[in-house]
């Protein structure tokens, strides 16, 4: 479980820390459990039920479960709404479900579907992290007196040396979450704990078979859980009518070499599906929603060393602002499934900007560049920021800036 470097299990006396860095007992210490009804948040909470801790469940409704319920791979609806309550109780404690799907839609879907027609590729997760769990939820278990806000996410806060606790990788790195949690605040962090953070999935599902979880086999929920059968353009489809506009396929050469249905359907570094044959292998190189072209070239056009952020986290202990011009070193991380690389990061004329040692494909608008303080598997977390643009590659053909480019100051 994870812990403070002076934590201690009993806390016996009031000063002492108990497993979760509180000084209390544990049975005086509120645990409020964000339950998806997956298998990695019914452990936790069964968890913290076995250690002594005073325990709720709290389950949000974020979409219309009807359409969901009986889908796998989907989390907070229908099926998964009923497993959270039965491992309540199976383990004893009081369990609630709050109607977040209006904020959930607010927050999530539509700035979904708008950073698409940008022609961008969100990330839901972190918006949703960001907003409604670590936001939203948060604010909620605090007036329920929490103590702590616990989750099932693979990640580790550690308390720092004097005051205030910081973000670290977890130590599966197979399973490391941190890429989506960047956006984690500190204030967020002298409250929010991750018990998971020091074992794998293997022996999480082992201790669910251990607890006499129902959920010990179910299988992980989807990345994007709002998308039925992940066709996320229909989805966009439907809520922006007129979002599938055709348009252009255009070389970076300036030859028109085809037509598509709407940029929606495409990211940045796709190569399939592009319904075209000009004698060379081709891929997505840009998206140009304003004027509904996709932009295609070679697969060297996607390498990609300046990257210009917007709406960063910082979380490391210099403030952000005086990095200056100069930089600070780090590794950064481009994509979920991609290793942390060496970079620097630097503020330029007041926009924060990353620059990759290594140029990295597919880089593209919207997805997240995540700092950390070095390569090790288990680097803090430094914070992070949307991708906004990709500075001096070859997007060509008069492209404008993605929405915020020029925004992102520090925060």
């Amino acid at each position: 479980m994870e812990a403070g470097t002076n934590a201690r299990a009993d806390a016996s006396e009031p000063d002492m820390l108990n497993n979760l860095d509180i000084a209390k007992e544990p049975s005086q210490t509120r645990v409020v459990v964000a339950m998806s009804g997956g298998v990695d948040s019914s452990v936790v909470a069964a968890m913290m039920k076995r250690d002594g801790y005073d325990v709720i469940g709290v389950t949000l409704q974020l979409y219309d479960h009807g359409e969901a319920a009986h889908r796998k791979g989907a989390c907070c609806a229908g099926q998964d709404i009923y497993d959270a309550r039965r491992v309540a109780e199976t383990i004893g404690i009081p369990h609630y479900v709050l109607d977040y799907e209006s904020r959930f839609r607010e927050a999530v879907i539509e700035n979904f579907a708008d950073s698409y027609l940008a022609g961008e590729t969100p990330i839901p997760c972190v918006e949703c992290n960001r907003s409604i769990k670590f936001r939203d939820l948060l604010e909620t278990a605090r007036e329920l007196g929490a103590d702590v806000l616990a989750t099932g996410h693979y990640v580790a806060s550690r308390a720092l040396p004097g005051a205030g606790r910081a973000l670290y990788r977890a130590a599966d790195p197979s399973r490391d979450q941190s890429y989506f949690l960047y956006a984690t605040t500190r204030e967020q962090l002298e409250t929010l704990r991750f018990p998971l953070a020091e074992q794998d999935k293997a022996e999480t599902r082992n201790l669910a078979r251990d607890l006499g979880l129902a959920v010990a086999e179910k299988a992980d929920s989807q990345d994007i859980c709002f998308v039925p059968d992940g066709r996320y353009a229909d989805v966009i489809a439907r809520l922006k009518p007129h979002a599938a506009e055709p348009g252009d396929i255009v070389h970076l050469d300036g030859r028109v070499v085809g037509r598509h249905e709407g940029i929606i359907h495409y990211t940045v570094g796709q190569r399939r599906g592009l319904g075209i044959a000009i004698g060379e292998p081709l891929y997505v190189v840009a998206l140009d929603a304003e004027g509904r072209r996709v932009i295609v070239g070679p697969r060297e056009a996607l390498a990609t060393r300046r990257i210009a952020l917007r709406d960063v986290n910082w979380i490391g202990d210099a403030a952000l602002a005086d990095i200056g011009e100069a930089g600070v070193e780090i590794s950064a991380r481009v994509r979920s499934t991609r290793a942390p690389s060496p970079a620097i990061l630097r503020i330029r004329e007041g926009v924060p900007e990353v620059e990759l040692l290594s140029p990295e494909d597919g880089v593209s608008p919207g997805q997240a560049c995540v700092f950390y303080e070095s390569d090790d598997p288990r680097a803090r977390v430094l914070g992070g920021g949307t991708i906004a643009r990709r500075i001096g590659a070859p997007d060509g053909l008069g492209l404008p800036q993605t929405r915020g480019a020029t925004a992102g100051a520090p925060v």
